[in-house]
């Protein structure tokens, strides 16, 4: 019997569409299972509370969406948690190392899962990067400017793509932070639910003192009480408008990236099926509240123009002259980059792990440490690139990078949801893609006039190229919404067009697969409202990845090219999984016939 094409060992297709299988690594637990769903939450809750709480609330209010902030951080919790529930799913599906470069290998293919764990990495090297920055500026602005004075005067750097001058004390704690990390998943966890929870505590300070200085007038100031240098909008609570509040909810949604840092914890989590998920769901419960509560209190306290966009809590109590919780505000944010710190490094070794141990880059960096049960080499190699990154950049060069690979990542995590709940699961057909069908599909089976309430071959057929033209039309509706505000006249009435035509195709995508039939499981957690909330996930992510500038995306690509250029040449050969592969597909052709 011959092999089907997408078998062919000779086949690049098959190279790069072969899926990750689990039986290799039964009985392989190398990571040491100590996490539970109090230090999972933590660690989420901690990674997503980091500078954003104490900066971003202020940056947004001041010039963005006014008191609005508020309903700015709701909506961005709200698609911040469509991904996240996509993300709980998964996790509950495969309770690996590795977050979603291991989902959408075992949903998708090879060459999706390297691209998003290649993505994944730059997201949080830049990440960690960024936090380490804003926690050095923090520091040195409370003692006075220290290290930014000797270093200008002594080690200025006059390039223009860098930072004015290197910001050793950023390597230093980044250092200091990978070192704990490679101590022991047991000690970087203790030390992140203490971190944690005097963060929580310093916010419920924040909340508790603002409502009792409290000033209601502050969401209702007029236009003519506005100083005019202070740049306030029209007043009132919706003083920029609903536009306003649209791009403070771009903004503030980078301010929920870090939940997806539990999802790579799969391999040291005692119960990963359930803690996973109810962890993912817990820290954006927790996170939403303590932003929306920040947003209002400090609306409510200080005028929202009059707010200081770079350290607004401090700067707040000092006007207030409430000096005391000025102190404590202050060691508390320190506590939050501290965690948040922690929670950035922390996924970085595990996702190399994963790719390593897969054989997709070099298998050195999949070593674990006899001592600590960590990756140890990974960390530390985490830890000094994240370390080079802080060290030249500004905080501002490092934030133009930090979102691309996020979005992207929840982008295809909400695509492998909608494929493994559309997917054929009857034993006949796990093996192999989806091919072209033998017969004609007919406007019956697209519609699923019969009513259909099981999954086969032809409604597995019909979803994945639902979902192909639905992802399609959601990258045309994001391109053309996102250049139809910079436009004019004709080329502006072109856009608004596509934009109509794209979303009725959209409408129709989606009530079409809401007819096909979802595959019967028995899973721990599963996204409600399918296929509504991936599909809107996919929408509104592909949405913000088109906001980003073309500087972003310029090195973006360069990123990914130099990723791929390693699959190419070192992880298309060296594959587990495509040796695993090639190995069975040989016993089977030379298994003599009896």
């Amino acid at each position: 019997m011959d092999d089907p094409w997408y078998k062919s060992t000779d086949s690049l297709t098959w190279a790069l569409t072969r899926k990750k299988t689990e039986s290799e690594d039964t009985g392989k637990e190398k990571l040491k299972r100590v996490l539970t769903f109090f230090d999972l939450t933590a660690l989420g809750t901690g990674a997503t509370l980091g500078c954003g709480v104490y900066v971003l609330a202020g940056a947004v209010a001041k010039s963005i969406a006014g008191p609005a902030v508020v309903l700015s951080f709701a909506i961005a919790a709200v698609v911040s948690g469509f991904s996240g529930l996509c993300y709980a799913e998964f996790a509950g599906r495969v309770p690996k190392a590795g977050s979603a470069y291991i989902y959408s290998y075992v949903a998708v293919g090879e060459f999706t899962a390297f691209v998003i764990g290649w993505n994944l990495l730059i997201e949080h090297l830049i990440g960690t990067a960024s936090v380490a920055k804003a926690m050095s500026n923090y520091c040195d602005a409370l003692l006075g400017s220290p290290q930014k004075t000797f270093m200008l005067e002594h080690f200025p750097m006059h390039v223009s793509f860098l930072a004015t001058y290197p910001d050793f004390a950023s390597f230093v704690v980044i250092f200091f932070i990978s070192l704990l990390v490679a101590w022991g998943v047991r000690e970087s966890s203790i030390t992140n639910n203490i971190f944690t929870s005097l963060n929580l505590i310093t916010v419920c300070t924040v909340i508790i003192t603002g409502f009792y200085k409290a000033n209601f007038a502050n969401w209702s100031i007029p236009k003519s009480e506005i100083p005019p240098e202070a740049k306030g909008g029209e007043g009132g609570f919706l003083p920029f408008g609903w536009v306003g509040v649209a791009a403070g909810a771009a903004k503030c949604f980078y301010g929920f990236i870090g939940f997806d840092s539990i999802a790579t914890t799969g391999e040291e989590t005692k119960n990963p099926k359930r803690d996973i998920p109810l962890a993912i769901v817990a820290s954006l419960f927790l996170s939403t509240i303590a932003y929306c509560g920040i947003a209002t209190v400090l609306t409510l306290m200080w005028p929202y123009y009059s707010q200081d966009p770079e350290a607004p809590l401090p700067a707040l109590y000092e006007n207030l002259g409430m000096p005391t919780i000025k102190i404590i505000v202050s060691g508390g944010a320190i506590f939050a980059l501290c965690t948040s710190l922690l929670g950035a490094i922390f996924p970085l070794p595990r996702i190399l792990y994963a790719m390593a141990s897969d054989g997709l880059i070099f298998h050195f960096l999949a070593n674990i440490n006899a001592t600590t049960k960590t990756p140890l080499i990974s960390t530390v190699l985490c830890g000094i690139f994240a370390g080079s990154l802080a060290t030249v950049f500004n905080l501002e060069q490092l934030i133009d990078m930090a979102s691309i690979g996020t979005l992207q990542a929840y982008t295809i995590v909400c695509i492998c949801v909608l494929i493994l709940r559309y997917s054929d699961n009857s034993p006949q057909s796990i093996q192999g893609p989806v091919t072209l069908k033998s017969k004609t599909i007919t406007a019956h089976t697209w519609l699923n006039l019969s009513n259909t309430k099981v999954t086969n071959t032809d409604t597995q057929y019909v979803s994945r190229v639902l979902i192909a033209i639905f992802s399609a039309f959601s990258f045309v509706f994001g391109i053309s919404l996102a250049n139809m505000e910079s436009h004019y006249g004709a080329t502006k009435n072109m856009f608004m067009i596509i934009n109509v035509i794209s979303l009725l195709v959209l409408l129709i995508t989606l009530l079409m697969l809401s007819r096909l039939p979802t595959a019967v499981e028995d899973l721990s957690f599963k996204v409600p409202l399918v296929p509504l909330i991936p599909c809107l996930s996919i929408v509104l992510n592909v949405y913000l990845m088109m906001e980003l500038e073309y500087k972003t995306w310029i090195r973006f690509i360069v990123w990914l090219i130099c990723g791929l250029m390693i699959y190419l040449f070192y992880g298309i050969k060296h594959s587990v999984e495509g040796k695993k592969q090639k190995n069975e597909l040989n016993t089977i052709q030379f298994k003599p016939k009896i």
